[in-house]
């Protein structure tokens, strides 16, 4: 079995990495390459760099600064942040990323998803999904970088999640936004019912507050990585100590 990830998350709004809970009140965290470095040598298996506010405002992420933060980086980097066309995934791959995570423009125009798959290969496209439960099933949201612009879409998360892995997905990153910030653990249930309908690897995210939110979420939902930010950012949990203690409880982890 794949050793399980444990991904560094770098929400970046204005320039700074910021964190907020459940997609609301972000506070600024620090500067995003320093970051990216501390991480790397924490011993992350993979840094994602989420430019928050791109979709809403339709522009995408800076090419020149992705390539100044990828230089320093020898593990994986996944990227988001108003990526709409396979022309823009190209930029952000030659400027460093090496895979790209496609959110509200593939809610947008889910055609994408394929377009890009067929051109970058379902490894390096990646559909985050921001979900919260609503009237008793769980339903996507979108533009949530910004709690002017998040809204509701028609779309039910399970549904959603099944039709992008079909549509040429490699990975999905389920962001569970009841959860986000809280530190209170992964939403283990929303988890077991999105990996019960995928073959895909899927990752977790909302909630990382200690290792024992990570050892439950590997050992009762399957999930290939899980994704930190807020207990990371305040040296609360560090990947070191997570990994240690994840290796004693029998989790495979890189080391």
């Amino acid at each position: 079995m794949p050793a399980k990830r444990i991904i560094a998350c770098l929400d970046i709004k204005g320039g700074r990495v910021v964190k907020g809970v459940r997609f609301e009140g972000h506070a600024d965290m620090g500067d995003p390459a320093e970051l990216a470095l501390y991480y790397r040598d924490e011993g992350a298996d993979e840094i994602v760099i989420y430019d928050i506010a791109a979709s809403a405002e339709r522009r995408t992420i800076d090419y020149a600064w992705l390539k100044q933060i990828a230089r320093g980086l020898d593990i994986p980097l996944c990227v988001a942040g108003g990526i709409r066309t396979v022309e823009q995934a190209i930029q952000c791959l030659e400027n460093g990323a090496d895979k790209i995570s496609i959110n509200s423009p593939a809610l947008e125009r889910p055609d994408f998803i394929g377009e890009l798959a067929a051109i970058a290969g379902s490894q390096c496209v990646v559909v985050g999904v921001d979900s919260r439960a609503d009237g008793g099933e769980w339903c996507v949201h979108q533009y949530t970088g910004d709690a002017r612009t998040s809204r509701r879409t028609q779309r039910r998360t399970l549904d959603w999640i099944v039709e992008a892995q079909a549509r040429g997905a490699g990975e999905i990153v389920l962001n569970c936004m009841d959860s986000d910030g809280t530190r209170q653990g992964y939403d283990i249930a929303q988890l077991q019912a999105a990996r019960q309908r995928l073959t895909i690897p899927l990752v977790a995210s909302g909630g990382a507050g200690d290792a024992g939110g990570f050892l439950a979420v590997f050992r009762e939902t399957d999930v290939s990585g899980a994704l930190a930010a807020g207990a990371l950012h305040s040296r609360a949990l560090r990947i070191p100590d997570l990994k240690r203690s994840l290796r004693e409880a029998g989790i495979e982890v890189r080391p």
